[in-house]
This record gives C-alpha cells, sequence and structure tokens, in this order.
C-alpha cells in the first residue's frame, strides 16, 4: 500500500461509521458520505432487524425510515449507537423513551413536508368527490360510448362543502388555508382547547368541535393525527356509522388510525361515498386486502411527502441533524431534548 493508500485509509478509519438503510436523495446522502464512513443498504427492500444490527452493530449513527423497526431489542445490541436519524416527520417505528434512557439522541425531519403533503390530501380530496379514478378507467376501457350524459359519474361539490380536519397541527393548518378558496366550512378537532382557537377561527373561519359533531357535520373527513395509543382506530365502526350518508374519509397521516374491516362495511354499503388513502395499516398493502376490490377508493403508496424538493431537503436535516449529533451539538430537529 502506498502513502497516497494510506492516508486515504486512514482517514476512512478516523470518521465515524453511520448505517443508512436506504439509499435517501444525494442532496443529503453526499454530505453524510462525504463526512462519515457511511453504508448504505443496496436493497429497495426494507433491512430485517438482524440486518439492520449487523450492520449497525460498531455505528455511531443510524439513518432510519418509518419502515425501519427501531424497538428496544435492536437499540440494546447497538453499544456505540449516539443518534437516530429519522427520514421522516414520524417516529412511531422507535422506541424513544428507550433510546433516551440508553443516551440515545432521536432526531426527525418536520416542518419541510407540510406544503407537500397538504398539496396530496387535496389531490385526495379532488379525486374522491369527483371520481377522478372511475372516470379515468371509463375512458381507458373504453366504455365510453356517448358524448355527454346527464347522469354518468355523478360526483360531489367540494365548493362551499363542510370540511372536517382531525388534528389541526401543521398540515392540518396547510389543508384549511386551501379550503378558504374553496369557501369550505371548516369544523376542526384537537386534543384540547387553546389560545389558538381564536386565531384558526380569525384565520380560517374554523370551528373547534368534538370528534362525533365533527363527523356527524362533515362532507369531507381529513386525518392528520400521529399515531398513539389513544388515536390507534380513532375511525372505527361507530365513528363511521355517525358520518354523513355520502360524505368522504381522507387519510394522510397513519393508516393505524382507521379500523379498515370497518371502513370496507362502510365503503361497499355505500355509506360513505369514497376514501382517499395514503397510508395502511399493512404497508405495502396486501393484494388480497378487499379495499383493492372497491371502485369508490382511491389509493396511493405512502406518496405525502413525495415531491422532488421535500424529498432532498428532507434529506439535508438529516444530514445536519447527524453532523450536529455526532459533534456533541444539540441537532435541529430533535424528539427527545430530555436526553441532553
Amino acid at each position: 500500500m502506498n502513502p497516497n493508500e494510506v492516508r486515504a485509509f486512514m482517514v476512512i478509519r478516523l470518521k465515524k461509521r453511520v448505517f443508512v438503510t436506504r439509499k435517501i436523495p444525494n442532496d443529503g446522502l453526499n454530505i453524510i458520505n462525504q463526512e462519515f464512513n457511511a453504508f448504505v443498504w443496496p436493497d429497495e427492500f426494507p433491512p430485517s432487524k438482524e440486518e439492520i444490527v449487523q450492520n449497525a452493530v460498531d455505528c455511531e449513527g443510524l439513518v432510519t425510515l418509518l419502515s425501519d423497526p427501531i424497538g428496544a431489542e435492536v437499540i440494546e445490541q447497538l453499544p456505540n449507537l449516539k443518534v437516530i436519524v429519522q427520514y421522516a416527520v414520524g417516529y412511531d417505528n422507535i422506541d424513544v423513551k428507550f433510546a433516551t434512557k440508553k443516551g440515545i439522541i432521536v432526531t426527525n425531519t418536520p416542518g419541510v413536508l407540510t406544503e407537500t403533503t397538504a398539496d396530496l390530501t387535496w389531490a385526495l380530496i379532488m379525486a374522491t368527490s369527483r371520481r377522478i379514478n372511475e372516470a379515468d378507467r371509463y375512458v381507458r376501457e373504453g366504455h365510453w360510448k356517448v358524448a355527454w350524459s346527464p347522469e354518468l359519474l355523478l360526483g360531489s361539490d367540494v365548493y362551499g362543502a363542510t370540511l372536517g380536519i382531525i388534528g389541526m397541527g401543521r398540515i392540518g393548518r396547510a389543508v384549511a388555508k386551501r379550503a378558504q378558496g374553496f369557501n369550505m366550512k371548516i369544523l376542526y378537532t384537537s386534543r384540547s382547547i387553546n389560545e389558538r382557537d381564536t386565531e384558526l377561527r380569525q384565520q380560517f373561519g374554523a370551528d373547534h368541535v368534538d370528534l362525533v359533531t365533527l363527523l356527524r357535520k362533515s362532507d369531507i373527513v381529513t386525518l392528520h393525527i400521529p399515531l398513539t395509543s389513544d388515536t390507534r382506530h380513532l375511525i372505527g365502526k361507530a365513528e363511521l356509522a355517525m358520518m354523513k350518508q355520502g360524505s368522504i374519509l381522507i387519510n394522510t397521516s397513519r393508516g393505524q388510525v382507521i379500523d379498515e374491516d370497518a371502513l370496507y362495511q362502510a365503503l361497499m354499503i355505500k355509506h360513505l361515498a369514497a376514501a382517499g388513502l395514503d397510508v395502511f395499516t399493512e404497508e405495502p398493502i396486501s393484494l388480497d386486502s378487499p379495499l383493492l376490490q372497491l371502485e369508490n377508493v382511491v389509493l396511493a403508496p405512502h406518496i405525502g411527502s413525495a415531491s422532488t424538493y421535500t424529498r432532498s431537503t428532507m434529506a439535508k436535516m438529516c444530514a445536519e441533524n447527524l453532523r450536529a449529533a455526532l459533534a456533541g451539538a444539540k441537532p435541529p430537529n430533535i424528539v427527545n431534548p430530555e436526553v441532553l
């Protein structure tokens, strides 16, 4: 080995080791590769728990996705780990409490995907209300025989309808802002009544109501809540029955907040006119799922944040969080600041 090769080898050895569980956009990945001795999982399919441990056992940094199970049993086997950098705003796949107990920093990528996810929410609202997917298939499959028919593919109006927003955080507020252009009446629920209620009423004309009132009065209900023990199956058989006949349900938050079996029944009997879903209890959704057999469901493969700008910015945020944590500084987007 010549002197240049020796120096290059020593530089790599001195860099802190990081395991990245999937290839993320180059805007962030290039920074990680330059500053750390990083191994990036080469497959599109996620690594198993065992493969995560095997590849991260000597690492100080771990870059993860929502589909990576980072529970106590994984964290326990990573003695050198100092930071878990989540490439997402949500982090219910990580045992944050155990990580904190072990002195491990957890970070995420909040804020940047707010507008992009709100855009997709509105794409689902429009597609379900006006039956766009059904219309597309109708044309493509050669069923369009008459130039114009008075009762062909009748949908529901969005303009002037009542929109119920469950969860008035960043994304919920961005959805409400867009609803103003459609002259919609806005109802919302939140975990507590607080000083923001007056602000939201002034800004959007939004009224804070309880969940039952929201479900009974809304023409369109959209979910923007984290997955917790309190929100799991928040929308079940009883809640779906409360919704208006012919109303629409949109979910771009977490699949588990809806009881999918109950949702299927409500859609099959046409109590709900339609649903627009970007997230599911099981991801990818099973090809055996009965939801795939329904015409009145618009399905998307968890693409709420899937714009080039947003995904690239998320990657850069991961790099910044990783750089700060491994330099002994407070990361910009720390989830568990008490660990410091």
